[in-house]
């Protein structure tokens, strides 16, 4: 009888790890899987969710009548190296190997023009969708046998081809990252061909939810006005006023005039001298929420024009597609494939434009920084032979090492030891190159050299983070200062001045 039971159920006696499956995405594809026979382990960094979406799931197993087993790891921060170990150790032992991994836990990440992001929460959404990514992954095939498969969610909105990448506007660590991603699933194809396991990626694009209705559009929407402007209100202004508002956006009135009173107190008190002030400056904040919503519903217009059928995917529909894709023949035959299921072209222009001069560069009046983030003899010969090169043409050539040793090679030069990975730093070393040469004309960064023949399975945990560092940490935090501090004083917070 178990057998026959078994026969009808596609997944009957598989095991599913979803990450991130309290809400959203994760959800769904977790009751897809419940409802072809699979067990399902949840995860996620909040237990109230995840108790539901169980709840949910043992409905569904006791529904269709299979044998599956829903389990839930409550409080793992896929990021955390820690609580993702000690999770794979206890499923290892009190459950088994898994058969199916999808990796499907993400955040939005800031939605800002690089130059004013933030950096911590630039690095938290890196941490998530791409070291999150790597350790789930690399933890679980550990417990995984041959047969086995790594399904990853992220998005095609990063590549138009392979050779450049061009943003969700607004949205450059969450790009990165997931461009980062699609390489790492297909990296892994190949990596675990002697193990058995398959690994691919899908790219569901735009999917109906209410992280893109209620965060992601009106973000991009408030970005827009603090770079374009408001009668009547500075940028800075902007920011603060929506960073409150966007909270209580298709809230009901109350609520709304509830929020507008505090941030009139916290952003415009000095300047309200009576109740006609504050009359006029409530009808301003109104008119700046509603022109909000009006631009995330053009923007949300504007993506659907986008699609072949006018269209995004529902949560469901990307659990269907997903449910597909672990299926023995859909896996072999994609395997190692990013699958380009979103159908959105986003024709964003970069933000620093790319070319190469063609004649002689007149580099006298320049003030140049050169830094080196490697400690290897090969990259300092290369940075001395860039510096020697320059020295004698240039008003000024400044030289940056991220170790006080390395400044050894570099006697000659005018030269500075910075921690390259601490934002305070390489600000304070920036602003100090500017104040003393009045201008900074250009940068160049070397970044180091990897090693390819490294396998990705054979890295421990800390030679990853140091990788993220070195190619992606340190270069978005050079690349953001250089922009910061090629352009006139204060553009960071007021954009306009960035023109030009």
């Amino acid at each position: 009888m178990d057998s026959q039971l078994d026969k009808d159920f596609k997944f009957a006696n598989k095991v599913v790890l979803v990450t991130g499956s309290g809400t959203g995405i994760g959800q769904a594809i977790a009751k897809k899987f419940a409802e072809n026979g699979a067990s399902i382990i949840l995860l996620g960094r909040r237990k109230e969710p995840l108790e539901e979406t169980q709840s949910e799931l043992e409905n569904i197993v006791i529904s269709a009548g299979s044998r599956g087993k829903i389990r839930i790891f409550p409080g793992v921060d896929i990021s955390d190296e820690t609580s993702i170990t000690k999770m794979f150790s206890t499923i290892s032992k009190e459950i088994g190997p898994i058969d199916i991994l999808v990796n499907n836990a993400g955040v939005s990440g800031p939605v800002k023009l690089f130059t004013n992001s933030n950096f911590p929460e630039f690095k938290e959404c890196i941490m998530i969708h791409l070291t999150g990514t790597f350790w789930t992954t690399l933890k679980c095939i550990e417990n995984m046998e041959k047969g086995s498969k790594v399904i990853t969610i992220s998005t095609f909105f990063t590549e138009e081809n392979k050779y450049e990448q061009r943003p969700y506007r607004f949205r450059t660590p969450y790009t990165s990252a997931q461009g980062a991603k699609n390489r790492l699933a297909e990296a892994f194809a190949w990596e675990l061909v002697p193990d058995g396991i398959q690994s691919l990626a899908t790219n569901p694009g735009p999917v109906h939810s209410d992280r893109i209705y209620k965060t992601v559009y009106p973000k991009a929407a408030a970005e827009f006005l603090r770079i374009g402007g408001f009668p009547g209100l500075s940028s800075l202004e902007i920011e603060k006023i929506l960073q409150r508002l966007l909270n209580v956006l298709g809230e009901d009135q109350t609520a709304v005039n509830k929020e507008m009173d505090l941030v009139i107190q916290e952003v415009f008190n000095k300047g309200i001298k009576n109740e006609d002030d504050k009359l006029k400056l409530t009808l301003r904040l109104r008119q700046l929420l509603l022109k909000t919503q009006e631009i995330a519903e053009k923007i949300q217009l504007n993506t659907k024009k986008m699609i072949v059928d006018n269209e995004f995917l529902s949560q469901e529909e990307v659990a269907e597609m997903v449910l597909n894709l672990s299926s023995e023949k859909m896996s072999k035959l994609l395997n190692g494939k990013i699958v380009p299921n979103d159908r959105v072209f986003y024709p964003t222009k970069p933000i620093i434009g790319t070319f190469i001069h063609q004649n002689q560069i007149d580099t006298w009046d320049k003030v140049i920084v050169l830094i080196i983030n490697s400690s290897s003899e090969k990259d300092h010969k290369r940075a001395k032979l860039i510096a020697n090169s320059l020295v004698n043409k240039i008003k000024q050539l400044v030289i940056l090492t991220k170790n006080t040793k390395d400044l050894d090679y570099y006697k000659e030069f005018h030269s500075h030891f910075v921690n390259l990975s601490s934002e305070d730093d390489v600000k304070k070393i920036f602003k100090l190159v500017r104040n003393k040469f009045s201008a900074i004309d250009g940068v160049i960064l070397l970044t180091g050299e990897f090693d390819y023949g490294v396998a990705l399975k054979s890295l421990e945990r800390k030679q990853w983070d140091q990788l993220v560092e070195n190619y992606l940490f340190v270069p978005a935090l050079i690349t953001r200062e250089s922009v910061i501090s090629m352009s006139p004083e204060g553009a960071a917070s007021e954009p306009s001045l960035f023109k030009g």
